[in-house]
């Protein structure tokens, strides 16, 4: 296993300089680097903390900074010790202002203000948790998306997941033989996704969660004969309404939320397509 001094620099919360690093050394999988983080930078100062630090133990650095002063000072410290120095997001923006004609406006963390999107996307997580496992069916219909799976399929992630997106997400258990509430029945405004999974990977989740929890593995629960009806039962509703199923045995909550934004977004322009 190669290890390496990676430095994520940013001057705001660093949440996207992580998740740029992270998905790119997903595609290294023999590696592991020594994380330092640096957040809120946003004077000389505090950069010159981060370079003596770089100077101790030297390494890669990846860093969101969108001050020009605070980069420069960066940036020419790097080169003079010859680190790779890489902005995420300059090239990005650079690229959107010559695109839009538009100069670029350096304020840090601007991603995280208090705008509307910040308050969609509270307003999407309230209602994931107020409608998580079949709650709140009352008012499914103001949901965006309506998800429906057996038990561990990934429903709730998923749904938290999508409510960082702005999405608002409902999801519903499938209980063998026990049709879904009749209210699902009856939407016409959200997106209706059904999960399912393989019986074999299902029931050994299922056993998982078991041992997790001290109880019995060879409960009912995670029965992969029980667990194979569980999902031919949940196969057989989606067909009967026509409605688009996602496998998720070997996809990521990441994976399966965009898929489901996908199909939202065909959806959304076949009501537009009715509508007009």
């Amino acid at each position: 296993m190669q290890n390496f001094h990676l430095y994520l620099i940013s001057d705001a919360t660093g949440e996207t300089v992580q998740s740029v690093s992270r998905a790119c050394l997903a595609q290294f999988p023999d590696i592991k680097p020594t994380e330092h983080l640096w957040t809120m930078i946003r004077s000389e100062a505090q950069v010159d903390d981060v370079i003596a630090s770089l100077t101790e133990k030297p390494g890669f650095v990846l860093f969101t900074l969108v001050n020009p002063d605070i980069r420069r000072r960066l940036v020419s410290a790097c080169r003079r010790r010859q680190v790779p120095c890489v902005s995420v997001l300059q090239p990005t923006m650079a690229a959107f202002g010559d695109y839009l004609k538009i100069d670029v406006q350096a304020k840090p963390g601007r991603q995280h203000a208090l705008d509307s999107d910040y308050y969609s996307r509270i307003d999407a997580m309230d209602f994931a948790l107020a409608h998580d496992d079949g709650q709140a069916i009352w008012n499914l219909n103001e949901a965006d998306v309506v998800i429906l799976g057996v038990s561990r399929t990934s429903k709730t992630p998923t749904s938290i997941y999508l409510a960082n997106r702005s999405v608002k997400a409902a999801n519903i258990p499938i209980i063998l033989d026990c049709e879904p509430p009749k209210e699902v029945f009856r939407l016409d405004k959200p997106l209706i996704v059904g999960l399912v999974k393989s019986p074999k990977s299902l029931a050994q989740v299922r056993r998982n969660r078991l041992r997790i929890l001290n109880e019995d593995e060879q409960a009912e629960y995670a029965n992969p004969e029980i667990v194979a009806e569980e999902v031919n039962f949940a196969n057989r509703l989606f067909a009967r309404q026509g409605w688009p199923v996602i496998d998720v045995t070997r996809r990521s909550i990441e994976e399966t939320a965009a898929e489901i934004l996908r199909l939202r977004a065909t959806h959304l322009e076949r009501d537009a397509e009715r509508v007009g």
